[in-house]
C-alpha cells in the first residue's frame, strides 16, 4: 500500500505520537552523547540511533520524530519528504557553524566540501520541511535568531566502568596472526561492549580493523619507545596467537614476559615457546588456534576480574622463577 493511501485508510497514522525519535548521526559522537540524546530523553522520547545508511520504512516513521545531528544525508532527505505528513517534530542540531560555509574558511578543503554537501546546502531544505533548529551555544543562537533556535545545554556523561583492554602487539612479521584475529575480535567486541582492543600496525592494519568499534591502532615504534608504552597502565588481556607457519617455529617466549610485565594475563597458543612457560589455568590460558575457542577465552577473562588477578599473580611468580634460573645458568 502506498504511503498516502495508508494515511487515508488508517487514521492512527495521521495523529498517533509513538514517542520514538530516529536520531540520525554519521557515527557515535560527542555531539549526540553530550547534547542531543540527553535532550530528547528528557522530553520522554525513546531514542533509536541510526547511521546515515540505516533507513526505516516511511510507514515506520508514522507518528515518530527525526533528529539530524550536524549532517543531513541525501537518502534521509528523500525519506523525510515522503513521510513528512506523518512525522512529528523534525530537528536539526549543530554544535559548530556548519550551515555557513564562510565560517569554515581555513579548514581543509575536504572538510569544507563535506560541510557543503551534508549541512550548508541543506539549510533551505530544512526550513522548507519545517525543521526545528537546535544549537549548542548562545553565539549560534544569536546568529540564527531568525530561525528561533533552541539552546541545548550539555549534560555530563555518567561515570563508565573501567573498560577491559585486550591487546595484541605484533610486528609486520605477524601478519598472519593479525588477519586471523580480526573475526575473533569482531565477535568479542559485539558480545561485550566493555571490551576495547589495542593493536600495533600501520595503514594495512588500520584498514583491516577500521570497521570495528572500540579499536585503537597504534603506530609501530622502536624498542625504547615500546618499553615506555608498555609501562603505561590499563591493559588486562594480552594475546599471543601463533599460526602453524615455518617462521613461527623459531619464535621465542618474549610475549609472555611483555604481557606479564605490563600487568596483564595472556592467552597463548599451544606448540609455541610460551607454552613451555605457561601452564594452562595457572599462569594464563593455553588455547588451541580455533576462533571459537579464542573468542570464548577472551570473553571469559574479560568477565572475570578475579581470575585475571589470580593468573597474573601466578605469572609474576613464574617470571621471577625463570629469572632466577637464568641467572644461575649464567654463573
Amino acid at each position: 500500500m502506498e504511503l498516502m493511501e495508508l494515511m487515508e485508510s488508517d487514521p492512527r497514522y495521521r495523529s498517533a505520537d509513538t514517542g520514538v525519535v530516529y536520531l540520525v548521526e554519521e557515527q557515535a559522537n560527542p555531539s549526540t552523547d553530550y547534547f542531543v540524546r540527553p535532550a530528547l530523553s528528557s522530553m520522554g522520547y525513546r531514542v533509536h540511533r541510526c547511521g546515515q545508511a540505516d533507513l526505516p520504512s516511511a510507514s515506520e516513521l508514522a507518528g515518530a520524530a527525526v533528529a539530524f545531528v550536524r549532517y543531513v544525508p541525501r537518502a534521509w532527505m528523500k525519506l523525510v519528504e515522503d513521510a513528512r505528513p506523518l512525522l512529528g517534530r523534525l530537528v536539526f542540531f549543530m554544535d559548530d557553524d556548519v550551515l555557513d560555509l564562510r565560517a569554515a574558511v581555513g579548514m581543509p578543503w575536504r572538510y569544507r566540501l563535506k560541510l557543503a554537501r551534508l549541512a550548508a546546502w541543506r539549510g533551505g531544505w530544512l526550513r522548507r520541511q519545517g525543521a526545528e533548529l537546535w544549537v549548542s551555544t548562545p553565539w549560534l543562537q544569536q546568529k540564527y535568531a531568525a530561525w528561533q533556535p533552541r539552546l541545548v545545554e550539555p549534560v555530563p556523561l555518567t561515570h563508565a566502568p573501567e573498560p577491559c583492554r585486550v591487546f595484541y602487539h605484533g610486528t609486520a612479521s605477524h601478519t598472519a596472526e593479525i588477519r586471523w584475529l580480526r573475526p575473533v575480535i569482531e565477535t568479542v567486541l559485539r558480545r561485550d561492549e566493555n571490551v576495547v582492543f589495542e593493536i600495533i600496525g600501520g595503514r594495512d592494519v588500520y584498514r583491516l580493523y577500521r570497521g570495528l568499534p572500540r579499536v585503537n591502532v597504534v603506530h609501530p615504534m622502536k624498542w625504547p619507545a615500546y618499553q615506555a608504552f608498555l609501562a603505561m597502565p590499563g591493559r588486562h588481556i594480552g594475546l599471543a596467537p601463533l599460526r602453524d607457519l615455518p617462521f613461527n617455529r623459531a619464535r621465542a617466549c618474549t610475549k609472555f614476559f611483555d604481557i606479564t610485565r605490563c600487568g596483564a594475563v595472556g592467552i597463548y597458543s599451544p606448540d609455541g615457546a610460551c607454552e613451555a612457560m605457561v601452564r594452562h589455568e595457572r599462569e594464563g590460558l593455553v588455547v588451541a588456534m580455533d576462533p571459537t575457542a579464542w573468542t570464548a577465552a577472551i570473553l571469559r577473562l574479560a568477565a572475570d576480574g578475579e581470575l585475571r588477578r589470580d593468573l597474573q599473580r601466578n605469572a609474576l611468580v613464574r617470571q621471577q622463577q625463570l629469572s632466577v634460573q637464568a641467572r644461575g645458568r649464567l654463573r
